[in-house]
C-alpha cells in the first residue's frame, strides 16, 4: 500500500474513532472534527517520506489513546458527573486475593 492510501486509512481511522468515542456530544464531534482536519490540511503539503512517516506514527498514537484512554462524563448536577463508558474500554477485573494459594 502507499503512503497516500496509508495516510487517508489514518485519517478515516481518526474521524471513526472520533465518531464512537465522542457519541452523542456536538460540541466535542465538531471539535474534534475540525482538528482533525487541521492538522492533515496543515501537513497536506509534506514531502520528506521520513517526516510523514512521524505524522502518522503521532496520529495512529492519537487514535490509540482516543479509542482506549477517553471516557464521556454528562453533568447531571452541580458538581456532578456521570461517566459513561464505551464496552470496548471495559477489561476483564481478576479479583484480589488475601490468600494466595500455593502452586502445586
Amino acid at each position: 500500500m502507499n503512503q497516500a492510501a496509508k495516510v487517508l486509512q489514518l485519517f478515516k481511522a481518526l474521524h471513526r474513532t472520533r465518531q464512537q468515542v465522542f457519541r452523542n456530544d456536538a460540541r466535542a464531534l465538531e471539535a474534534a472534527r475540525i482538528k482533525i482536519n487541521e492538522e492533515f490540511k496543515n501537513n497536506k503539503s509534506e514531502t520528506s517520506p521520513k517526516k510523514i512517516e512521524e505524522l502518522m506514527k503521532i496520529g495512529s498514537d492519537v487514535e490509540l489513546l482516543l479509542r482506549t484512554s477517553v471516557i464521556q462524563g454528562i453533568h447531571t448536577g452541580h458538581n456532578t458527573l456521570k461517566l459513561v463508558p464505551r464496552k470496548d474500554l471495559f477489561i476483564e477485573n481478576v479479583p484480589y486475593c488475601d490468600t494466595p494459594t500455593q502452586k502445586q
